[in-house]
């Protein structure tokens, strides 16, 4: 890691250090610095460890807490100074990190201007917020981390400010004490596009813009905007019984609010700027007041804005702004008429970035998805037809279902008559008629969980129907465990091919790939491929009807989620995947990793678009069949290795319940979300996020790496070759290869056992060897086929950065096995259960992608 953030790092400890001696006495960063660098010293000398350990075992947990508190703390400034640092002009410089669209135009210098045009048509980029019980930090925290990098940014020399900030940070309790409501998840996303991404998006179209005159010669079209936010906070309800028709009513009502206010604060800033006289005649004609053609537009705009603040405010949305043109239209002909008059620098400047905000958040900063399981729609058919004595929908086939609801859908008769259904049905009934009395543009997409078959879609369909829903809203089915991956070229044909159906489409049809629970199912490698092969074969099934397909990502943050580097993820999708664009899921704490700064925001914008166009305008070759017939075979061995223990091994789930925090997980208030869509469910009922988060707590990471290394090691004697073949040629190949490497990076065998050795019976600790065994193993195997010394020796950044946190995470996981063994114990010990909240804040901050 370079000098000069490092000693960015340093000084911002010093500040810490200092800040805890004024609460704590100057004798606690002695104490701070002895653990520091015993935990240093751990890393490769297990008698400092068990130093450390017996050193936790009689520590009080009060003093545990200021440890833990001190760590953590740490670790976010850490954060902080490398995030401000990758984004500033002095590491872009050092670090030689070239602007993505510059490397664009590097590569696609030689291409058909035609070529690039029709790349940029197409360029969407979908970006959907949505909660993570990992992201602890409270509002207050989010802002003082964004003043510090400010500060860091500003004044290098001057570290008065930052002191002040930190010393706040660490007065005040950085830890939520009630679990946070969807509608709390749901304002953390609208201050993220408030801070960040609503200053960042003009800025990263001022970029794209100049470009696009650089490849093309010619401006982006006034019309043009690929980006688009999207949110499942507050919308959400699949698992999760706190999300009902009210309280997603409330969070767009809030997001409008909010949007009004944003657009207020902007366009009375422009008013004073707009002083020009120049103007087309009919806005001079419009200038009936003598204030200036263009200030009496915008103060119309203001008035219309104000009374549409009033009228939210008061619960009422008869009569207020439901379409974006409203504010879009007078601004563009604002714009056109400066550009008339030569007025070339005013028209392009704040005005177009006003307009483009309008074009990316609309009336409502995030158009609000909605999501819900299959077997909710299910059951709330089934109730409605036996009170109407049209039999039992549960019982049908999927030939009868079909049959039934494209009669439905074709027919004029209601369906739904006045009766008090069940709670369950009704809140399914009053979702629907809440999106029936929404404005079309405040809303996105209608997610169902778990489909599996097309009448799966066409009910979803009907209900919305039924209920009022006048417009075609967007319907997308998430296919999630292997067997629906495998299954879902075959149902999007089916449905396809029911005039009914698309002639609702209007050419387009979104389908989403789920990674989390994928994996969860059959491992990561078995699943990656799975969903690799799944979009290839999506792609030929569109393609062969004549309809557009939008691909949605439902990615996390860890590699056991589908996350990873953006660019490589995108680079390593499919050829022909990407002509709909790319909608991705961004999640609690890679939202702030991502976004959570204006320039950070503007970067991975960037990264996106960068991405998405190479693949667009260089498409990536498909797969040789050799290489192919190889991945079924190494896919397929993966999964029975992954299977073998998840899934076949009689004692695994106690194991994992014992050997992580997860039992622990559903009682802290981590988030809105219960840990399990089943009270009474076993591991098949477990969310994939606590599933993973749980497993990166005790750094075994297991839902990231098993199964992958064994199932190469099994093939690589034989087709070694064809291995090497594939990692120098194929970028899907490569890109997974890369993504393990982090996986190992980040486990820790030896933090694993001591979970096990204090936390596990020992009839079950037999498994817990195994597994380490198995890691060992499977490492080995990857450094010999990457060709490496040592793990991620080709992104020095990464492993420096991740070697610095090291001495820090070592610390909060022993005291967090000792608040687990504390608890379980005596598990009303409230203490131990805040020691408990802050190490798993602190490890996820430390491990930064954990679920």
């Amino acid at each position: 890691m370079l000098d000069s953030i490092r000693n960015n790092i340093r000084v911002l400890g010093e500040i810490l250090g200092q800040t805890i001696a004024i609460e704590q006495g100057p004798e606690w960063v002695d104490r701070i610095e002895a653990i520091r660098a015993l935990a240093k010293e751990a890393n490769s000398n297990e008698a400092a460890l068990d130093k450390m350990q017996d050193i936790f075992s009689e520590m009080s947990q009060p003093d545990m807490l200021v440890l833990a508190r001190a760590f953590s703390q740490f670790l976010n400034l850490a954060n902080i100074a490398e995030q401000q640092y990758t984004i500033s002009e002095q590491g872009l410089a050092e670090l030689d990190l070239p602007h993505p669209l510059t490397e664009l135009k590097t590569k696609v210098g030689g291409i058909a201007p035609d070529k690039i045009r029709q790349a940029l048509q197409k360029l969407r980029i979908e970006l959907v917020l949505t909660a993570h019980p990992t992201e602890v930090n409270r509002r207050t925290f989010i802002h003082k981390y964004h003043q510090i990098a400010d500060q860091l940014d500003k004044h290098r020399d001057d570290f008065s400010r930052i002191s002040e900030l930190v010393e706040q940070a660490w007065f005040t309790n950085e830890i939520r004490q009630q679990r946070p409501t969807p509608l709390d998840e749901s304002r953390w996303g609208l201050d993220v596009i408030s801070d960040s991404l609503w200053s960042a998006l003009p800025q990263f179209m001022r970029e794209l813009d100049q470009v696009c005159q650089q490849l093309l010669g010619e401006p982006l079209a006034d019309d043009f905007m690929p980006v688009n936010i999207a949110s499942w906070m507050a919308g959400d309800r699949d698992g999760n019984p706190f999300v009902t028709a009210k309280l997603s009513r409330e969070a767009i009502m809030n997001a409008r609010i909010r949007a009004t206010r944003l657009y207020l604060r902007d366009m009375r800033e422009l008013y004073l700027e707009m002083s020009m006289h120049k103007a087309d005649a009919d806005l001079l004609a419009a200038d009936v007041r003598g204030s200036g053609p263009y200030r009496q537009q915008l103060k119309l705009l203001i008035n219309r804005l104000e009374q549409n603040l009033e009228l939210l405010l008061n619960g009422n949305t008869l009569g207020s702004i439901e379409d974006a043109n409203e504010l879009l239209q007078p601004l563009m002909r604002c714009r056109q008429s400066l550009l008339n008059h030569g007025m070339q620098r005013a028209g392009n400047a704040k005005l177009l970035d006003l307009i483009r905000q309008v074009q990316c958040f609309g009336i409502s900063m995030v158009n609000l998805d909605v999501r819900q399981h299959s077997e909710r729609h299910d059951a709330a058919m089934a109730e409605i037809l036996k009170y109407l004595e049209l039999g039992d929908y549960l019982q049908w086939d999927e030939q009868q279902r079909q049959q039934f609801l494209v009669a439905e859908l074709n027919s004029n008769r209601p369906l739904l008559p006045e009766h008090k259904w069940s709670d369950e049905t009704q809140e399914v009934l009053d979702t629907f008629a809440m999106i029936a009395e929404q404005p079309q543009q405040v809303l996105g997409i209608y997610i169902i969980s778990m489909a599996s078959n097309a009448s799966d879609v066409l009910l979803v369909r009907l209900l919305m129907k039924i209920c009022g829903v006048k417009w075609h809203m967007p319907i997308a089915p998430l296919f999630e465990t292997l067997d629906d991956l495998n299954n879902a070229p075959a149902v999007m044909e089916e449905l396809l091919s029911l005039d009914v159906y698309t002639q609702s489409c209007a050419g387009q049809q979104t389908v989403m790939i789920g990674y989390s629970d994928s994996a969860k199912d059959a491992g990561v490698l078995a699943a990656s491929w799975a969903q690799y092969q799944a979009q290839e074969a999506l792609a030929k099934v569109f393609a062969s009807k004549g309809i557009l397909l939008k691909l949605f990502h439902g990615r996390g943050g860890t590699i056991g989620r589908g996350g990873g580097p953006a660019h490589a993820a995108v680079a390593s999708q499919p050829p022909g995947t990407l002509e709909g664009g790319l909608r991705v899921t961004e999640q609690g704490e890679t939202i702030r990793y991502k976004f959570g700064l204006p320039n950070l925001a503007v970067r991975s914008l960037h990264l996106y678009a960068s991405a998405i166009l190479e693949s667009l305008i260089i498409p990536p070759k498909s797969p040789k069949t050799t290489w192919r017939e190889l991945m079924d075979a190494m896919a397929a061995d993966s999964c029975k290795i992954y299977r073998s223990y998840v899934q076949e091994q009689p004692e695994f789930v106690r194991y994992f319940r014992q050997a992580t925090p997860e039992q622990e997980l559903s009682s802290l208030p981590l988030g809105s979300r219960p840990a399990k869509r089943r009270a009474d469910g076993g591991i098949e009922s477990l969310r994939a996020i606590p599933w993973i988060f749980a497993w990166s707590q005790n750094r075994m990471v297991l839902p990231s790496w098993l199964g992958f290394g064994q199932a190469i090691a099994n093939h690589r004697q034989q087709y070694q070759s064809l291995i090497d073949e594939m990692l120098a040629q194929w970028p899907y190949f490569r890109s997974r290869l890369s993504l393990i490497e982090m996986v190992y990076l980040k486990s820790n065998p030896m933090i694993a056992s001591r979970y096990d050795e204090a936390l596990v019976d020992d009839g079950l600790k037999p498994l817990g060897v195994g597994l380490r065994q198995q890691l060992a193993n499977d490492q080995k195997t990857v450094l010999a086929v990457s060709g490496h010394q040592q793990l991620m020796e080709n992104d020095p950044w990464n492993l420096s950065s991740f070697e610095l946190r090291r001495p820090y995470l070592l610390p909060l996981h022993l005291m967090q096995i000792e608040a687990l063994k504390r608890l379980r114990v005596s598990p009303e010990n409230s203490g131990c259960e805040q020691l408990l909240m802050h190490t798993m804040a602190g490890i996820a901050t430390g491990m930064r992608n954990t679920g």
